[in-house]
């Protein structure tokens, strides 16, 4: 959910002269060290945790959200600190001058694009936030500001978009497979899904016998995996209830 600028000038984006320390050397780590750097951004790191950030003009941790509180208590004052977390709360780097920045993509290591990609950030002042914007744009990204009291139901449209969309495909790829059909037959299928949804939204992408009320092709499609793979049931119930409630919202929203 985007939000008004709670410090008013969203013109505002500026970073603070010096270095930016990263500190967590996992792929978020090592992938923002390298994109900040290429933007012309002068980076230390990553550091291992316990990095103290002295000299540092903006420290931004990318840990494991359980490690946040201790590598914030590490740091010498003076410095911004930002964290990476999709739905950690800013207090958690409290007594800091702190901001978030979280960009919304998968980055599974070194060498990610960051461009083009939107980038939930928030601050506890103006200048705070002004350098969570200024690094959203030094790597190209959308900033929209997510308060703290959004970044749980945020970082749920996060998971559906991408976590719950990979657990579906598995079960696509093991239904698949049973029928004589490897994975690269359906990716077609759901990159045109994709960009349908990206193109005009759920219900207008929807389609498939839920949407058309086949009954009878449904009842079959839901004896042949309880036939094939029955682990797989209670997933394609859940997501059945979840289709046909979709369909039923497209039918209440056609004119009469």
């Amino acid at each position: 959910m985007a939000n008004p600028d709670p410090h008013g000038d969203v013109a505002i984006r500026e970073l603070p002269a010096g270095w930016c320390d990263i500190v967590g050397r996992g792929r978020m780590g090592e992938a923002l060290a390298g994109a900040l750097s290429d933007a012309g951004v002068p980076v230390r790191g990553p550091l291992g945790r316990g990095a103290d950030g002295a000299g540092a003009s903006i420290v931004l941790l990318c840990v494991p959200e359980r490690e946040i509180v201790s590598a914030s208590t590490a740091l010498a004052p003076g410095a911004l600190v930002g964290h990476v977390s999709a739905s950690a709360s800013l207090e958690l780097l409290a007594p800091h001058e702190r901001f978030a920045l979280h960009p919304l993509l998968s980055v599974v290591g070194a060498g990610a694009q960051f461009a083009g990609a939107a980038c939930a950030v928030d601050g506890s002042s103006a200048r705070s936030l002004s350098a969570a914007r200024a690094l959203a744009d030094r790597l190209g990204m959308h900033a929209r500001v997510i308060r703290d009291v959004d970044r749980a139901l945020y970082h749920a449209a996060a998971s559906a978009a991408s976590n719950f969309l990979v657990t579906i495909e598995g079960m696509a790829e093991r239904l698949a497979a049973r029928a004589g059909l490897d994975r690269d037959a359906l990716v077609p299928l759901v990159r045109a899904t994709v960009d349908n949804w990206a193109a005009s939204g759920a219900r207008a992408a929807l389609t498939g016998p839920i949407v058309r009320g086949d009954a009878e092709t449904v009842r079959r499609q839901r004896e042949a995996v309880a036939e094939g793979t029955p682990d797989l049931l209670p997933l394609w119930d859940a997501l059945t209830a979840g289709t046909r409630e979709l369909a039923r919202t497209m039918t209440r929203s056609e004119p009469a």
